[in-house]
């Protein structure tokens, strides 16, 4: 099963949509707002990725988290954090059959799915 997570309003979860759905790739989106995520959801991709993959240090809510939860973040602080901010998540993440990536590049979709 394949499952692409992410918001619907994010740019480059907009690109991987498109691109599923023009090369026929089943799917299940997965919204953080709308559908929410949970501990369990969070802890097992900090496990399969480790957070600091995990984390988009380039988003506007990291960069508005203050300096002490930044430099205090480690495999299970991050879960609260994320619980929290669900946003902080790099988008999309993928599962696809049991894997885990995140960020989408059209070369890597080719990749994993043709």
């Amino acid at each position: 099963m394949t499952t692409l997570f992410g918001i619907k309003n994010c740019d480059t979860v907009k690109k991987a949509r498109k691109w599923l759905e023009a090369n026929n790739s089943d799917y299940t989106f997965h919204d953080f707002r709308s559908d929410g995520i949970t501990a369990a959801q969070v802890e097992h991709w900090v496990a399969a990725l480790g957070w600091e993959t995990l984390i988009n240090k380039r988003s506007t809510t990291w960069k508005q988290l203050d300096d002490d939860t930044k430099s205090n973040l480690n495999n299970s602080s991050v879960i609260d954090v994320i619980l929290a901010s669900p946003t902080l998540i790099k988008r999309p993440l993928l599962e696809l059959n049991g894997a885990f990536s995140v960020g989408f590049k059209a070369a890597d979709f080719e990749h994993k799915f043709l």
